[in-house]
């Protein structure tokens, strides 16, 4: 694999780091058959929850001694770091999920907390990233047109150290293009849950009833990559290189119908973060009537401090806004016995990773069920 004399000179770093980090992507790329490396504009690093990395996780960016080298944004945490008390967090888990972030603060990275940094930092069409969040990687591809694979937390790190990443897969023009086409219909979120498990390995090109709103989208981008591990779509109008591919001839239909009930305890929306417009629009659903469950709604805490007034609204109708975190890494779903979701990604992981069971619907119905006694 080629490498210019910047990257030579960072594999041979007396700094074990960077050396490590270059190594790393060195070694994959010979694995993968990368001809080089492609310079990145950001970075963006998944799996800092304690929940998921645990002693072993915390021990290991500790031990990194350099400074990133390009904007680098991180997921969630474990817990809202102001209302960790609130959400039933102890003490000692506190504790470690903040020396994971000193760690990553060390680093350089902006403790941005969030699975949607596209609000915090958008890319620009044909940027090179090196993200690691899958439902960020499907929205940058899909809706923003910039360049990322899905990287692993430990290869976006590398890149963010190094500036660097593979130029295999979704860098290269040829491999972004759609594979088959799918008349989707319904609910996105459900239709994204469906097709990523129908379309494992396809890049697909939407064609919608109707033009969806953004976090539709957004809902849409996050199912097809916990189900289906897709990393890119195109939808006509939608996507910025919908024109330079042929619209494939296989044609699927999908129809976003899915319905999982149980006695939801708990009503948690923002997976992946809402938007201010998604605050909005739960505010207007909620209406005049007050929440009777517990109703919680995260988003990233630039988000929550730029739409103050809203939150403020919503947390006098008896939501809980919170920040930093959401319910697939937070051991706070922990305690309740179901959790309604109208979330595909939260619908997939939930049964994986939490102790509880999982309900899903569209939003107008998670707030309506929130307002039932």
């Amino acid at each position: 694999m080629y490498l210019d004399k910047e990257e030579e000179k960072m594999l041979e770093s007396e700094n074990e780091t960077v050396s490590k980090a270059m190594e790393l992507l060195v070694t994959l790329g010979k694995m993968f058959k990368a001809e080089r490396l492609v310079k990145i504009k950001s970075a963006h690093i998944s799996g800092i929850s304690y929940d998921n990395i645990g002693d072993p996780g915390l021990e290991w960016i500790e031990s990194l001694n350099a400074r990133v080298s390009v904007p680098t944004t991180v997921n969630p945490a474990g817990m809202d770091l102001k209302k960790w008390k609130e959400m039933g967090i102890d003490e000692r888990f506190y504790e470690k999920q903040i020396r994971i972030l000193k760690a990553l603060k060390n680093l350089g990275a902006d403790l941005t907390l969030t699975c949607t940094p596209y609000y915090i930092n958008r890319p620009s069409f044909g940027d090179h990233l090196a993200w690691a969040e899958s439902s960020a990687v499907v929205y940058a591809n899909s809706i923003l047109g910039a360049r990322t694979n899905r990287e692993a937390g430990i290869t976006s790190i590398a890149a963010a150290i190094t500036g660097r990443t593979l130029y295999f897969g979704l860098h290269i023009k040829e491999n972004r293009m759609p594979t088959v086409t799918v008349k989707a219909k319904g609910n996105l979120a459900a239709v994204g849950y469906i097709a990523g498990k129908e379309l494992r390995g396809e890049i697909p090109y939407f064609i919608f009833e109707k033009k969806p709103s953004e976090w539709e989208l957004k809902q849409l981008a996050a199912s097809l990559a916990a189900t289906g591990s897709v990393a890119m779509f195109h939808a006509e109008e939608i996507t910025p290189e919908f024109r330079d591919f042929d619209v494939p001839k296989e044609i699927v239909e999908v129809e976003g119908k899915l319905e999982k009930e149980c006695n939801a305890d708990l009503i948690a929306i923002g997976c992946p973060h809402a938007s201010k417009e998604e605050l909005e629009e739960i505010l207007k659903l909620i209406g005049d009537e007050k929440i009777k469950r517990e109703l919680w709604i995260f988003t990233s805490r630039r988000i929550a401090e730029e739409s103050i007034d809203l939150v403020r609204k919503l947390e006098k109708m008896g939501a809980k806004v919170y920040c930093d975190t959401c319910m697939v890494v937070s051991p706070a779903s922990d305690r309740f016995k179901c959790v309604m979701v109208n979330s595909g990604k939260a619908l997939h992981y939930i049964p994986e990773r939490r102790k509880c069971e999982v309900a899903f619907s569209d939003l107008k119905n998670c707030i309506r069920i929130a307002k039932t006694p």
